[in-house]
């Protein structure tokens, strides 16, 4: 819950599943990824996905290096906390593409954001969560009410994923989806200094730095020694109108 308290989202019908690049920065990258538009509801219907999803964000917490939550010794982070913060509203979720048979057209394989007709069933293609899923990340409103047209995402790519050029393809995804989801513009609260690659993606992306809060996490640091006081950026960004 918001400082705010309880936020409500607007609904929205099911939106396309669109296609994405992938920079081929590992040699085990696949060409693409696909992004699938999921609420917990239908998420749900497709055994062990939450649970997995919830597993990754729980490790993501544990290392107390890029969200604020705290899991704190003996009080495990549950899977209704989980549903309540990530599935509260809208997620994304990126399944990899597959190998497609030598000199064989990849109908899948097009420019960013086209769309592709294919369910989330069909992306997975009998494959496991760890084998197939590349990130996701959330969409729900910042502020609710008068304010509730700006909205705010959490991303996450499970650790076997990263150095795939993930994260990149996510963020741009997101200035894909947002607007279709209904946001006029993104606030992101607490983008920590010393998270070089996210700030350095924002700032790729055109997101203005609207403040910067001393102090803002007690994160551990990296090398696991102990903790400290990190600050952090708040970006904005006015989305682009969706093209007609």
């Amino acid at each position: 819950m918001s400082a705010y308290g309880a936020i409500n989202s607007p609904s929205s019908s099911a939106l396309p599943s669109t296609t994405w690049q992938l920079v081929l920065k590992r040699p085990d990258t696949p060409k693409y990824l696909t992004l699938h538009h999921l609420t917990l509801e239908a998420a749900d219907k497709y055994p062990g996905l939450v649970d997995y999803l919830h597993g990754v964000f729980a490790a993501e917490l544990e290392r107390g290096l890029t969200y604020p939550q705290e899991i704190l010794p003996g009080k495990p982070y549950t899977r209704a906390q989980f549903d309540g913060y990530f599935f509260a509203a809208d997620a994304l979720v990126a399944v990899l593409g597959q190998p497609s048979a030598d000199g064989a057209a990849d109908p899948l394989d097009g420019p960013d954001s086209s769309t592709v007709q294919i369910g989330f069933a069909e992306a997975v293609g009998g494959r496991t969560w760890e084998e197939c899923i590349a990130g996701c990340y959330y969409v729900k409103p910042n502020y609710p009410g008068r304010s509730s047209h700006i909205c705010n995402a959490g991303f996450l790519v499970p650790l076997t994923q990263r150095g795939r050029g993930v994260g990149t393809v996510l963020a741009r995804s997101y200035l894909h989806y947002g607007p279709r989801l209904g946001y006029e513009a993104s606030v992101f609260n607490l983008v920590y200094v010393n998270n070089i690659a996210s700030v350095k993606l924002w700032e790729a992306l055109e997101f203005t730095k609207a403040g910067r809060i001393p102090r803002a996490g007690r994160l551990r640091k990296a090398d696991g020694d102990g903790e400290e006081f990190v600050d952090a950026w708040v970006f904005y960004r006015r989305f682009d109108a969706p093209a007609v």
